[in-house]
């Protein structure tokens, strides 16, 4: 690219964003993320005219006199790293018998050694890994698979459990803490986990909105996500939704730099990028190595896997190591490779793709007798004779190198743009000097509330699904047991009623279950790296649910109580919508506790089924409370049914002035109730004369008190039922968010 386009083309937004003097040093600093973004878009603009998919390929012209190259600040150095893990056997009957032959004499290969047991066995996964990855250059690891170029990354990444890696990770010769690396870094997986109902500029604008401080304006943050837009390729694609197998939307390539741009959009220190070219087209994968090429130039170190590299992405690259089966059997530049294998006894044919040939050797002496043992031996002896070479010659011509302190390098990042995230360099340590989230609480649940609602209107189906068995369900209810009578057999029928509606709203809850399972590695993605808050996401989620279960509560008892003739008038509806509502808040929250702590939707419907099966059983309506046995009693007061169940009942049964059996009733239900009417009333005189009371046609001899006695509902009042369906939904979120908070580590173990 010409010189004129580096002069002229200076981003206004980073000039007045973050920086009060990047006007005036910009003629000494390298540019930061923004501008160089900005560059990019319009040279992309300039080349294609119409802002196209696919641009023409530039380079940023860096030696231009406007852009001074200055000392690199930023080391990232990996020591010996090692990862291993237990893996089980695998038995044969010929092994076994084999296994019984030897046992007089050495050990075979399938008996355990030290550390391992008859079951299981240690696999080696990193086998002391070491390197080092520099501000403004890309480090790529490549392998074949299984040779553990994803776990390395995850190692560089802390997304590996502490007690099991083996080895150091240091930025600038201090060991990374966890909480700054998340701040300071991104991690972009290989899979696109991506919202697929939100166009691509909206899903940068969210990702704005996390990472991005609110000190920013909405102006500022929206010219943010079009300068990466228009870096990116993706000015035609904008307008349209991420799409998933259901809804046609953007390419696969274009899915791929949608998930770059949303964990670069807040300018990382470190980028970290597992396979970010697989399943791409040539052009497509050489477009996103030339982003992220501009990443590291304008200030990041680029950490990136990648399998099989064109010869046009290899030029792009500055760094490799190669590893096989966890070791590594070449690390350093792409341009010493051809002297490094010609050494080795192999030297690469000129015609020949210089990273294919070394991968076709890798798997060629991976499948000998004797493996790469001898290129990794190779590679450790080339190692200290380059390291020998670069320390005698610097004792003779080099200056000496000046190291630069972490607290110095981010200072000096921050002051260039860099982390924007909210970051400030007023403070004297490393881990001061970046929040660990960009915004406040409340900021992060409005913005997770608003993506949620979106989502929600984007796939009305979901809700109508929803609504429409709701409604279903109380239409049969409500024609099923219409305008029923105080007579015994209408008890009997509300009782069933009552039970059976109370335990279909846990059961229309049940499809609440795949909402999280379907958004759990987006959400496992974005907080682990502090993206927002897993509070903020319960309490959001909790929120957005709110309406539309008070629609479904609305309508499914505005459909049932007068249809069925329950007692209390308007109070009594009032109070009988509460306790729906409570209904359907536990049953959505004890679903959703379940969707955090199973991964599988087939295996959650199944627990939910089950489960709610035995809170119907429990509830007191097949059995009463106190013909329980006493070691099932606690799974009575645990069952979520019981509560609505009791409340509804003492709602219907509350009137002491109501009467459910008067006279000769009181023989219906019996093998009497065949019997004539006056053969009745004879029977009821000689009862009188029995009992010394006198018993008519018209006495009553059964309340609604005397109902809820024999249901065994006299613990707790109506009232009280309300507030503990209430409180065990609450329970059941505070249950969700520690699920969340063990459960979505996100890391290997």
């Amino acid at each position: 690219m010409s010189s004129r386009v580096a002069d002229n083309q200076i981003s206004p937004f980073f000039t007045t964003m973050e920086l009060d003097d990047l006007s005036r040093a910009s003629h000494r600093a390298s540019p930061s993320l923004g501008q160089l973004l900005k560059h990019l878009g319009d040279v992309r603009k300039e080349a294609t005219g119409d802002g196209g998919e696919t641009p023409a390929h530039h380079s940023l012209d860096l030696s231009d006199a406007s852009i001074e190259p200055r000392s690199l600040p930023f080391v990232l150095s990996f020591t010996n790293l090692t990862y291993s893990v237990k893996v089980r056997r695998k038995f044969s009957l010929s092994g076994m018998f084999c296994g019984e032959r030897s046992r007089l004499g050495a050990p075979t290969e399938s008996e355990p050694v030290g550390g391992e047991s008859l079951f299981t066995r240690t696999k080696t996964l990193l086998n002391d890994i070491s390197g080092e990855a520099r501000e403004g250059e890309i480090l790529a690891v490549l392998g074949a698979s299984g040779s553990g170029k994803s776990t390395l990354i995850d190692a560089l990444a802390n997304r590996i459990a502490k007690g099991s890696l083996k080895g150091t990770v240091s930025l600038n010769g201090e060991v990374l803490e966890s909480r700054l690396l998340k701040v300071i870094s991104a991690y972009v997986m290989q899979d696109d986990l991506l919202f697929p109902m939100l166009t691509v500029e909206e899903t940068l604008m969210f990702a704005a909105e996390f990472r991005l401080p609110r000190a920013l304006s909405k102006s500022k943050k929206k010219a943010r996500v079009q300068a990466l837009i228009d870096q990116l390729g993706l000015r035609n694609a904008a307008k349209t939704i991420i799409g998933d197998e259901g809804h046609r939307g953007v390419s696969g390539g274009e899915r791929r730099r949608v998930s770059i741009g949303i964990d670069i959009i807040h300018d990382p220190i470190v980028l970290f990028l597992d396979e970010p070219t697989s399943g791409l087209d040539s052009t497509s994968a050489f477009m996103v190595v030339k982003v992220l090429q501009r990443i590291a130039q304008s200030g990041s170190i680029v950490v990136m896997s990648v399998h099989q590299p064109s010869y046009r992405i290899l030029g792009l690259l500055d760094r490799l190591l190669f590893l096989s089966r966890g070791q590594t059997v070449y690390s350093g530049s792409p341009t010493t490779l051809p002297s490094y294998f010609a050494e080795f006894g192999h030297p690469i044919p000129e015609s020949d793709n210089r990273t294919e040939f070394a991968l076709d050797l890798v798997r060629e002496l991976e499948g000998s007798p004797g493996g790469t043992k001898s290129l990794v031996e190779f590679n450790r002896t080339w190692q200290s004779m380059k390291h020998s070479n670069n320390d005698t010659s610097c004792q003779i011509a080099c200056e000496p190198r000046h190291s630069v302190s972490l607290q110095e390098a981010i200072s000096a990042s921050i002051s260039r743009g860099k982390l924007v995230s909210g970051a400030t360099n007023n403070d004297p340590s490393p881990n001061s000097m970046v929040p660990t989230f960009a915004n406040p609480f409340w900021i992060e649940m409005a913005v997770l509330s608003k993506r949620s609602m979106k989502n929600a209107r984007r796939m009305p189906e979901l809700f109508g699904i929803r609504l429409g068995a709701v409604m279903v369900t109380g239409f049969i209810l409500a024609t099923m047991f219409w305008n029923l009578d105080n007579t015994p057999k209408g008890v009997q029928e509300r009782l069933g009623f009552i039970a059976f509606a109370m335990s279909t709203t846990f059961y229309t809850c049940a499809d609440a279950l795949p909402v999280f399972l379907q958004e759990r590695y987006i959400f496992m993605r974005e907080t682990a790296y502090n993206a927002y808050r897993r509070s903020s996401y319960v309490l959001s989620h909790s929120l957005v649910a709110l309406p539309s279960l008070v629609f479904l509560s609305i309508t499914f008892s505005a459909l049932t109580f007068w249809a069925v003739g329950l007692d209390g008038g308007l109070s009594g509806f009032l109070f009988y919508f509460l306790i729906i509502f409570a209904s359907f808040w536990a049953g959505s929250s004890f679903v959703t506790f379940l969707s955090g702590v199973v991964p599988h939707v087939m295996l959650g419907y199944t627990i939910v089924v089950a489960i709610l099966a035995y809170f119907l059983l429990f509830s007191g309506f097949f059995i009463t409370r106190d013909r329980i046995p006493g070691y099932w009693i606690w799974f009575h007061y645990m069952s979520l049914v019981k509560y609505p169940y009791e409340g509804v009942l003492q709602n219907e049964f509350q009137d002491p002035t109501k009467c459910f059996v008067r006279g000769v009733q009181i023989f219906d239900n019996t093998p009497l109730a065949s019997v004539p009417a006056a053969m009745k009333l004879k029977l009821l005189d000689s009862m009188s004369q029995t009992l010394g009371t006198r018993i008519t046609s018209s006495t009553c001899l059964t309340t609604g008190s005397d109902i809820l006695q024999q249901q065994g509902v006299t613990d707790l009042s109506k009232w009280n039922c309300l507030y503990v369906t209430v409180a065990w939904g609450f329970l059941f979120r505070i249950l969700f968010y520690f699920s969340l908070l063990l459960g979505s580590k996100n890391k290997r173990r």
